[in-house]
């Protein structure tokens, strides 16, 4: 086999393979003698058949077998002969392929490049501690009350008002035809909270109990189900009681409700999630900075079809963010050739720090363990409450599913390879001034 480089320009490269006949034609005659103790031929008994027969009968599909598999090997020992890498999937054009003749075909790719992480040592990061108020915790146990506060029934005979709980029948229609899905009976609505769609809540304040009362929204384009999208139902709704809320109350009470041994045991419990997440939002200020001298710290050249798919899944969501209204009003105010110039930099910068988070991983064997996998699939199963065994059966039954939550652990245990190299220092920040900073570097982000 001769291995030819024909073009090169920057990463793309250009291979010219030539296959000896001799190789090609041992490998059609070992194919044929293969199919020989197998096939039946009238006339012969089992293995007897001769070549020649073979040959005429199976010789155009052996041919074209001894093509993929002389290919496919030869490819694949010619970049091992080359010393490179391809960036994805190398194209192939056969020149030539008769009998008795050469094999000849070219290998186009892009390779990827040779990268040299920098002295993580050399970097300086700051890290933000946050210090956690008793104002703030006295905040979030209010607002859990709020969510536990009981109801009574009216202690007065007078007609619903915002803060009420209903309870309620209703019917819903679509086009003058009634939907399963737009019934219920005895839902408990706490009118003013937004549960319902558009002015559903709304209409039913003033009402009475026992009252029948006819409610018509218009439900959004983006509601998900195609069925009513954009369109205006009819709902009758029956008030069959009306509730007022109890007063909300931080007490021991409400500590056994949510499973804890005491108020103070619940404050606490409380203060510790509150500092995991403003701890994880802390994480993200730290790691933007960090890919942030990561990015100006690396240079390398990054394969253009790499940018071109991440370009294309940026833009995408681009295009959809204009067609909803949802683009950013920076944005809006750009020409396309304008925003597609700023998206394809950004694509460039997400493609350069990947290769390189993705090169620092496999320097240094960082790996992800099966036991992390398990974690992140139950996390992603307690994320959609109500739907837990529909969405462990879907990773159970999908393994490609499973992987695609390999890719987020192995950057983040690389981000934390990198800072444990880094010099990070600390500082006390309140809990106003770390979402401060981050407003700040996000509006920095977007200048």
């Amino acid at each position: 086999m001769q291995v030819t480089e024909t073009h090169a320009d920057g990463l793309k490269r250009q291979y010219k393979v030539v296959v000896d006949k001799n190789d090609i034609d041992q490998r059609i005659q070992d194919r044929l003698n293969e199919l020989g103790q197998e096939a039946q031929i009238p006339g012969f008994r089992k293995g007897k058949a001769p070549i020649s027969l073979l040959r005429q009968r199976f010789g155009r599909a052996v041919q074209g077998e001894v093509l993929e598999k002389a290919v496919n090997e030869t490819s694949q020992q010619a970049l091992q002969e080359q010393g490179v890498q391809p960036a994805g999937q190398p194209q192939i054009e056969v020149q030539s392929f008769e009998e008795g003749q050469d094999l000849e075909y070219t290998m186009d790719m892009e390779l990827l490049p040779e990268i040299e992480p920098m002295d993580f040592t050399q970097l300086e990061l700051e890290r933000l501690k946050v210090s956690i108020p008793d104002s703030e915790v006295d905040q979030a146990l209010e607002r859990l009350a709020e969510q536990y506060k009981g109801n009574n029934p009216i202690s007065e005979d007078r007609p619903a008002q915002n803060g009420d709980v209903v309870v309620i029948d209703f019917r819903g229609q679509v086009d003058g035809e009634e939907h399963p899905a737009l019934s219920g009976e005895d839902q408990y609505v706490e009118l003013g909270a937004g549960q319902m769609i558009g002015t559903f809540e709304e209409q039913l304040v003033g009402a009475s109990q026992g009252e029948e009362r006819e409610v018509r929204i218009t439900f959004p384009e983006d509601i998900g189900n195609e069925q009513f999208a954009g369109k205006e139902a009819v709902f009758t709704v029956t008030v069959k009681e009306i509730r007022e809320p109890e007063p909300a109350e931080v007490n021991e009470e409400l500590a056994q409700k949510l499973g804890s041994e005491s108020l103070d045991a619940l404050r606490q419990s409380v203060r510790e999630q509150l500092q995991q997440e403003y701890d994880q939002l802390a994480r993200q200020r730290t790691k933007r900075e960090l890919l942030d001298k990561l990015a100006e710290n690396h240079t390398f050249d990054v394969p253009p079809s790499m940018v071109e798919q991440e370009f294309d899944q940026i833009w995408k969501q681009i295009e959809q963010d204009r067609e909803q209204g949802k683009l950013d009003a920076e944005d809006a105010e750009k020409s396309e050739d304008e925003l597609k110039a700023d998206y394809r930099q950004i694509a460039e910068r997400r493609v350069r720090l990947g290769l390189l988070l993705s090169e620092v991983g496999r320097e240094n064997n960082v790996e992800v363990s099966q036991d992390e996998l398990n974690k992140a699939v139950l996390e992603e199963v307690q994320r959609h409450r109500g739907h837990e065994r529909e969405v462990f059966e879907y990773y159970q039954n999908n393994p490609d599913a499973v992987q695609q939550l390999r890719a987020p652990l192995y950057e983040e245990k690389t981000i934390d390879f990198i800072l444990e190299r880094a010099n990070v220092s600390e500082r006390e920040v309140t809990p106003d001034q770390l979402h401060k900073e981050l407003g700040d570097s996000d509006e920095s982000e977007s200048a």
